[in-house]
């Protein structure tokens, strides 16, 4: 994967920028020592490392507009970090850059139930924002599978979703308002504790943006009243194109579950032995969960079974209580972790439509031996956003330029079909070369004149997202 070389003049001029940016920030919101900032030379894509020039670690909007004072003014580049969780690359930084990291901002700055929305610092982790309200009956919808570390900020730059964004919506549904910080310290607010401003939808230029238009310091989200009740099933199945085929069966009925999450065999296996959840020894199994009052979710289920048995499903479990409910979500929720203990592994995030599961699946299976290496399916099969985890041994020369050619694979099968390159964990380095197979160089410019709008000396995250080529001169500035 390559990066562009460092700036040799920026490097030159370490000492000085830290001392600047020491002027104007706390003294531990500044971090410069070479073993320290070691821990932030990569974000959850960790086949990718590069110590930064710095790092700071602001406390308010303020420092924010401070620190990227002081680098606009030194031409310094700067990659926005939440939690580091990305598995994009999105937060891997350059030597010649410093990182910001929003992960001490985690405030939350005002509360209305009789509207509906609640105002948090972008360093507040997904989950504890759900945390926050739940206790007057209300929730954050939005629940990718790392919320319990992820921030919110990260969830913005890349439009997160999760396992219950099939009916809820994924980032961008749920978010009313943001305040931004561009790269010359002008702090800006877009939206606000409404559905909808007027003018232009800059809104939603910024969600999805991967850090390349300013730093998001504080969000306005909706939150939503619990639902009255919710029950999951477990649907296992001799195949996973069959798995597949009942996805789309689901859809095409018309009903609209609140999750449809798939699980393969390669993955079923190691959360059982990380999880002990008691799933069945199966090809491929879909967790349905639906919700409503309990006449409206026997209503569903039973139209849900109806369509499962025209699939010869092996097992049709559903959940009597809380704790098999729980069971049943145990694996899901640990999946990444538990792949992470048996293998190293790539995550891919390519969405196609929900009919061609079955093929895609199919395909991806005869890649394996092409490759010669093993896949591991779990995804938000609903949505259609897939999350293949290509296995491979990091320490074996060779097997990581397979994986990424595998990968590459991959989501140009998902583009062909219909669909495109990510569906929730954004471009990054990891998918940047790719963009020319979902987008035409018109696109591609279009979208490089908005940034030019937002940043014009292109400093913030400018080696994401777009082929190094074809950024090229306007990163040279």
């Amino acid at each position: 994967m390559d990066m562009p070389l460092p700036d040799v003049s920026v490097l030159g001029r370490r000492a000085e920028i830290v001392a600047r940016l020491r002027a104007v920030l706390p003294a531990d919101a500044v971090i410069d020592d070479p073993a320290e900032t070691r821990a932030y030379e990569c974000d959850a894509l960790a086949a990718y490392r590069c110590p930064p020039l710095a790092v700071v670690l602001p406390r308010s909007t303020a420092e924010v507009a401070a620190a990227l004072k002081v680098c606009h003014a030194a031409r310094v580049p700067v990659v926005p970090r939440g939690s580091g969780t990305s598995l994009s690359g999105g937060a891997l930084p350059t030597a010649d850059s410093v990182v910001l990291g929003v992960a001490r901002m985690t405030r939350v700055l005002e509360v209305d139930y009789d509207d509906r929305f609640i105002r948090v610092e972008a360093g507040r982790t997904n989950l504890s924002v759900t945390g926050a309200v739940e206790g007057e009956g209300f929730f954050y919808a939005p629940d990718p599978s790392s919320q319990l570390a992820c921030a919110i900020a990260g969830n913005i730059a890349m439009n997160s979703g999760g396992a219950h964004c099939l009916k809820y919506g994924v980032t961008t549904n749920n978010l009313l308002g943001v305040t931004l910080v561009l790269m010359d310290g002008t702090v800006v607010e877009l939206g606000g504790a409404h559905m909808d401003a007027g003018g232009l939808d800059l809104l939603g230029v910024v969600c999805g943006s991967e850090g390349q238009l300013g730093v998001v310091t504080e969000a306005s989200l909706r939150i939503l009243p619990k639902p009255e009740g919710a029950r999951p099933v477990l649907i296992a199945f001799a195949s996973s194109e069959a798995a597949g085929a009942c996805v789309a069966g689901i859809i095409r009925a018309g009903v609209l579950p609140v999750a449809i999450e798939f699980m393969d065999r390669p993955c079923i296996r190691a959360c059982e032995a990380f999880a002990q959840a008691g799933y069945p020894d199966c090809e491929a199994l879909l967790i349905v969960e639906v919700e409503g009052s309990e006449p409206e979710i026997d209503e569903q289920l039973g139209l849900i079974r109806q369509i499962a048995l025209g699939h010869d499903p092996l097992e049709f479990r559903e959940s009597r209580s809380e704790e098999e409910a729980r069971k049943i979500w145990l694996g899901r929720k640990s999946a990444f972790g538990a792949m992470g203990q048996i293998n190293d592994y790539m995550c891919l995030d390519g969405t196609i439509p929900v009919s061609a599961l079955p093929q895609v699946l199919r395909r991806i299976g005869e890649m394996q031996g092409d490759y010669g290496l093993e896949v591991a399916n779990v995804f938000h099969a609903g949505d259609g956003n897939m999350h293949p985890l290509i296995l491979y041994d990091a320490n074996r020369p060779g097997d990581l330029e397979r994986c990424e050619a595998m990968g590459a694979e991959i989501l140009r099968l998902c583009v062909e079909v219909g669909g495109c390159l990510t569906g929730e964990h954004g471009v990054g380095i990891e998918k940047r070369d790719l963009m020319g197979v979902q987008y035409a160089e018109a696109d591609m410019e279009a979208q490089m004149r908005v940034k030019d709008v937002f940043d014009p000396a292109w400093l913030l995250n400018p080696a994401k997202v777009f082929p190094l080529a074809v950024s090229a001169a306007r990163r040279a500035g």
